[in-house]
């Protein structure tokens, strides 16, 4: 559990998910993690633990803390929970996961399993999406006015708003998908694999997202008033309406920017330096997600 996630008392969470599962009967162990810097090593050991107990490996935080925990779970077989505690949580969202964390321990606990895909690239997870240009910029910059302001999707909003003031330089790609590469000077490329963001902005994109495809959205947007009136018609849902943006589908995309030796690269909300080329492509079933199991309800635990 990521004690810095959302605005809640992690205390107050902490005890929900003890009594929950006390409740229920399960046995369980509960790393609280202060710093994000520390969340990979315990998620190592409890994948540990889980594979040698049979058990289960669960994420409790933002979508940057469950991106962390997701990359030690994948390939290892070990089931995956998440009881979402972030901002926005697109990812316990997109797939019915109750944002109250005693209902989401009782997903936990009565769910059903479900193959969920993953975004990679190169060898990095995304749960949600993966971006180059403004968008790594503006998540820099959020975290640091969250650390100021507080954790609310208003500071956030108005941090990526203030951001985007001042849009840094136009990045030139190459775009290897299929068979004719093609070059783009954009401000920022985003490949989502969350259909919930996609649909909120107006893309039609969304139907091909996690049915073994991602979804690549270049915006070409140069100066101050044509990023705002990109940001007005997305939110508006009507993003697919400017001639600024283009989106496509795709099961594998390369990205080489020109003449740089490495980049900044934004997954799930946390941002790290990569080498080009950037290789996207999805795994249709990369995890084993415990989500809620309609179907079952009133039928007793499983």
């Amino acid at each position: 559990m990521n004690a810095g996630s959302g605005d809640r008392d992690a205390d107050s969470r902490e005890q929900v998910i003890a009594q929950v599962l006390s409740r229920a009967g399960r046995t369980f162990t509960l790393w609280r993690v202060g710093k994000s810097t520390g969340i990979a090593d315990t998620a190592r050991e409890a994948v540990r633990l889980a594979r040698q107990q049979e058990g289960i490996v669960v994420a409790a935080g933002g979508d940057g803390t469950i991106n962390t925990v997701a990359q030690e779970v994948l390939g290892t077989g070990c089931p995956f929970g998440v009881l979402p505690q972030g901002t926005f949580n697109y990812f316990g969202r997109s797939h019915g996961i109750p944002l109250d964390t005693a209902e989401a321990v009782e997903t936990l606990v009565r769910g059903r399993l479900r193959l969920v895909q993953v975004g990679l690239v190169n060898d990095k997870v995304f749960l949600v999406n993966g971006s180059v240009g403004l968008y790594p910029r503006i998540l820099e910059k959020r975290e640091a006015h969250k650390q100021i302001f507080g954790r609310t999707r208003l500071v956030a909003l108005l941090s990526a708003l203030v951001t985007m003031l001042t849009p840094p330089p136009q990045l030139v790609l190459t775009l290897h998908g299929g068979d004719n590469p093609s070059m783009l000077h954009i401000s920022t490329l985003l490949v989502e694999n969350n259909p919930l963001q996609l649909e909120e902005v107006g893309l039609h994109e969304s139907d091909a997202v996690q049915k073994g495809e991602l979804a690549a959205v270049a915006v070409k947007a140069k100066g101050v008033w044509q990023m705002l009136g990109g940001l007005a018609l997305a939110a508006m849902r009507r993003l697919r309406d400017s001639e600024k943006v283009v989106s496509f589908p795709f099961v594998q995309l390369t990205v080489r920017p020109l003449r740089r030796r490495r980049i900044k690269v934004a997954t799930d909300g946390e941002v790290n330096w990569q080498v080009p080329p950037l290789v996207f492509k999805a795994v249709p079933h990369g995890l084993l997600l415990i989500v809620p199991d309609h179907e079952g309800e009133g039928k007793g635990e499983p």
